[in-house]
């Protein structure tokens, strides 16, 4: 239930409310409770930062065999955060949380293995991490679609636009293209204005509605036989989507029987027109010898061609023929970097943090402790330490003010950034400058 409300809810009384809801469920001891609570205590998402609570919920939680548990711990180890800087503890807990199904915990360990942090640089071990994520991710995303083709893949605008009906279709797919990134459940309207932009005789508008049959959702219920209608009217017009689309469903038998070499002709329609979902869908007929004689050259052929679109699934299989060495010479180093690029392009994680490039969320204390750091390292970091603790302090204390007034917009002149600029900092140093530059003028004079 609180999942739910957190998930609708759009104001911060509302997620409160999905808060309390975790915390009793917690009392219970509900272990998905828990680990929502540790979170929100270790994030600051509910009251006051406690990160001292959280740990002690995480190690209760690890006991228990959380995996998210043992990756929080793990991470917090590796920084010092709460609890003593330990990068031997956290290559455990990370290796447990990875044994327990963590994401994240492999990502970590597979970005260690490959840059050699407190372990032996090792590609083959890093490349083994970064496969169990992109299976699972693969795997996923193929049985939520159905069939392995990006489910929103809007083509370039036309340079051209020489009638009402080209810019109405044009504007829709912007606003397609808007409702799917926002993850609106307004679809009816999408479908509306589909319907409308058809009847124009925009072709795409056609061979999106086929797709959206296909798939199936709240506006338009799963039906291969509208599918099929409105991919061969679109197809009939030439456009590649409804190719792609009638493809699909010879391909996988939706509404029509199985024939591969219809859905070879279509795919192979598709991919000449540049679709880049067809062009993965020759690539992994040849791959694995659906319908069709297996001829990995080809197949390398394709998925390339599609990746250079950005088609998720060509970039997985590409890694998978370059870490078995299946139609390629075998690299370890290319498979890891296009697995790595597959995880990018799906966005399922926060891939920057799972490289360990980057930081989840914004800690100042730990911000604190690595400029004193940089401070002890090198005497010419005295004056840049400086002005960036100044920065820091000041965020802290602006942070912790909104925090007690968080129910309101009248503090929002507080945030410089709303005001100033980003670069806000900047602005007051040269202030602290010229401010010194007068003192020291009048102190002469």
């Amino acid at each position: 239930m609180g999942i739910k409300v957190l998930q609708q809810s759009k104001s911060q009384k509302q997620k409160e409310e999905a808060y309390l809801l975790f915390a009793k469920a917690a009392d219970m001891g509900n272990l998905k409770a828990m680990e929502k609570m540790a979170d929100a205590l270790l994030f600051g998402n509910f009251g006051m930062q406690n990160i001292t609570a959280a740990i002690q919920l995480y190690e209760s939680l690890a006991k228990e065999g959380s995996c998210k548990a043992q990756n929080a711990l793990g991470f917090l180890s590796s920084y010092g955060i709460g609890m003593e800087y330990n990068q031997a503890k956290a290559l455990i807990y990370y290796t447990f949380g990875s044994a327990g199904g963590s994401m994240m915990s492999q990502m970590i360990l597979g970005y260690r293995y490959l840059s050699g942090i407190n372990v032996l640089q090792n590609c083959e071990v890093a490349l083994s991490y970064y496969k169990k994520v992109a299976d699972h991710i693969a795997d996923t995303f193929e049985k939520s679609e159905g069939v392995p083709v990006e489910k929103v893949r809007l083509t370039e605008r036309p340079e051209n636009l020489s009638s009402n009906s080209e810019i109405l279709d044009w504007d829709i797919y912007q606003y397609y293209k808007f409702l799917a990134e926002r993850g609106d459940v307004q679809i009816q309207k999408a479908l509306h204005y589909f319907l409308k932009a058809a009847k124009a005789g925009s072709a795409n508008a056609m061979a999106f509605i086929g797709k959206m049959y296909l798939e199936g959702n709240a506006a338009a219920p799963q039906n291969n036989a509208t599918a099929f209608k409105y991919f061969s009217t679109a197809a009939s017009k030439g456009n590649a989507i409804g190719l792609h689309g009638l493809g699909l469903l010879y391909f996988y038998g939706k509404g029509v029987p199985v024939n591969y070499a219809e859905a070879l002709k279509y795919f192979q329609k598709a991919a000449e027109k540049g679709w880049p979902d067809a062009q993965f869908q020759l690539g992994f007929m040849y791959y694995s010898g659906s319908g069709i004689w297996k001829d990995y050259k080809l197949a390398f052929k394709y998925f390339y061609l599609a990746s250079q679109s950005g088609q998720p699934l060509a970039i997985y299989y590409l890694a998978e023929m370059y870490a078995t060495g299946t139609g390629v010479v075998r690299s370890c180093r290319t498979a890891v970097e296009k697995r790595l690029t597959f995880l990018k392009k799906r966005r399922c994680i926060q891939w920057r943090f799972y490289y360990g490039i980057e930081l989840p969320f914004k800690d100042i204390h730990l911000a604190r402790r690595l400029y004193d750091m940089a401070a002890q390292t090198s005497p010419d970091a005295y004056i840049p330490v400086f002005f960036a603790l100044m920065k820091l302090e000041t965020m802290h204390f602006l942070r912790d003010i909104l925090f007690f007034n968080q129910f309101t917009m009248r503090w929002n002149w507080l945030k410089p950034d709303n005001t100033v600029g980003p670069h806000w900092d900047l602005f007051v140093i040269g202030l602290i400058v010229a401010g010194l530059i007068l003192l020291l003028r009048n102190h002469r004079g």
